[in-house]
């Protein structure tokens, strides 16, 4: 593995995206790219392009780390050079210089240490995880052979590994300076709770799945096509919304990557209101989509999605510890897409949870109905895999197992055949290499 420190090699990854995607399988080249404003956004959808995916896993493969990239190497480094002043980061509203150099030399599984927080309660009644120890398999398939598990682990740069059957953990493994205790980033992976949050509120009354985004949240109504997205859209990652995941070394404040600096995510919203292809018409993974979603759960409960964490799964499932959920600025907004931080039990009672069917401690936490949404594909597949309400649906297997995913190699893998739940949390840089992960993962669930 490289000696370069894993947003470096993000940023390596980021400047040749365009050259790596396979045509037609990722988003416009990058010089169709410009920094969005809310001038006319009605006006300015792109024409929808072939996003059929390749045929090879390895084609799928670039694609998605191509569009998968949550944060933020390239843009930083050049950040730094480019609005490297106090002034400047100041009108950009993004971050101070020093904050910036902090993002490349902290690892992303700490990065949620450098942004303001709100925290999640632990549960006042924690939910016990029995233990029954059994070994991993000696070997996992990785890259066409096979390979001995610890290599795995250490090749991906893993920090925790927990295992799960039947509810009893059997295996509970961390990298050293990582233990039980230790918060990690979630990155992506939040997308999947935000999803079970909403399923709360549906179930609730509070929301429908065919609300209008702006009759949700009226100050983002355009008078164009924009207007047609439905929390729907959201959930499925069919909005349309121009937000691009890959970055473009000429913009390098854009994107996805604005998103997790700027420090007021309503005006972000606000002024990203551009469509790359009319709402509903085909899946494009797209981060502001979830956060989009958040900032309507925040609205129709009335409260910060921390506290409607913190009360509405966090303690009825029984979390042993509290965790943290980054904000765009001191209490501010939850980055909805990203940024949970929490310990790797709590992450695996929350697949416990979902692999449950929603019932934790002789409650119903999440709606029978919406485990079964999540569990089954939506419509349109996403860069690829199957998608439904936030949760991945990785080509292969049994066809029934799912996931969260973040990026840098987060995973809250559930398996409902095999009655699994697994946790990996990483640091892996740019070398995300999903499939073959889920490759390892399944061969994992399977054994024993």
């Amino acid at each position: 593995m490289s000696d370069q420190h894993p947003a470096a090699e993000a940023a390596d990854e980021a400047v040749d995206t365009d050259h790596k995607a396979p045509q037609g399988s990722g988003p416009e080249p990058a010089a169709h790219h410009r920094p969005a404003s809310s001038a006319d956004p009605a006006t300015r959808m792109s024409a929808p392009t072939d996003s059929t995916p390749g045929t090879s896993r390895s084609g799928r493969s670039r694609a998605r780390r191509a569009l998968r990239r949550t944060l933020i190497a390239l843009p930083v480094a050049l950040g730094v050079l480019v609005a490297g002043s106090y002034t400047a980061t100041a009108l950009l509203d993004i971050p101070s210089p020093p904050t910036l150099a902090q993002l490349l030399t902290t690892e992303p599984s700490q990065q949620g240490t450098l942004f303001a927080t709100r925290t999640i309660r632990a549960s006042a009644a924690p939910a016990p995880l029995p233990v029954h120890d059994e070994p991993l398999p000696a070997t996992v398939p990785w890259k066409g052979e096979r390979v001995p598990t610890e290599q795995f682990l250490a090749t991906t740069r893993t920090n925790a590994f927990l295992v799960l059957k039947d509810g009893r953990l059997t295996h509970e493994w961390y990298r050293d300076g990582v233990g039980p205790t230790t918060r990690l980033s979630s990155w992506s992976a939040a997308k999947s709770v935000v999803s079970l949050l909403a399923g709360q509120a549906i179930e609730q009354g509070r929301l429908r799945e065919d609300d209008r985004l702006v009759d949700l949240l009226p100050q983002l109504k355009t008078g164009g096509a924009y207007d047609a997205i439905t929390v729907r859209n959201l959930l499925d990652m069919t909005s349309g919304v121009d937000v691009p995941e890959n970055y473009n070394e000429h913009y390098p404040l854009t994107g996805t990557a604005r998103m997790y600096l700027t420090r007021d995510l309503p005006a972000f919203a606000h002024d990203h209101r551009a469509l790359q292809f009319p709402p509903g018409s085909r899946g494009s993974y797209r981060s502001i989509d979830t956060e989009l979603l958040g900032q309507i759960l925040a609205k129709v409960q009335g409260r910060p999605l921390s506290d409607l964490l913190a009360d509405n799964i966090w303690a009825p499932m029984g979390a042993q510890d509290s965790a943290t959920w980054n904000l765009d600025h001191d209490n501010g907004n939850e980055k909805a897409f990203c940024c949970i931080n929490a310990t790797a039990r709590d992450y695996a009672k929350l697949g416990r949870l979902v692999l449950n069917h929603g019932s934790a401690q002789g409650k119903q936490i999440i709606p029978l109905a919406w485990i079964t949404r999540i569990a089954t594909p939506a419509p349109h597949k996403v860069d690829g895999w199957g998608y439904s309400a936030q949760w991945w649906h990785p080509a292969g297997g049994n066809g029934k197992d799912y996931s969260a995913l973040g990026v840098y190699g987060q995973y809250l893998y559930v398996d409902p055949v095999s009655r699994t739940v697994i946790v990996k949390l990483s640091d892996y840089g740019d070398q995300q290499d999903e499939q073959e992960t889920f490759d390892a993962l399944r061969a994992i669930a399977q054994s024993g």
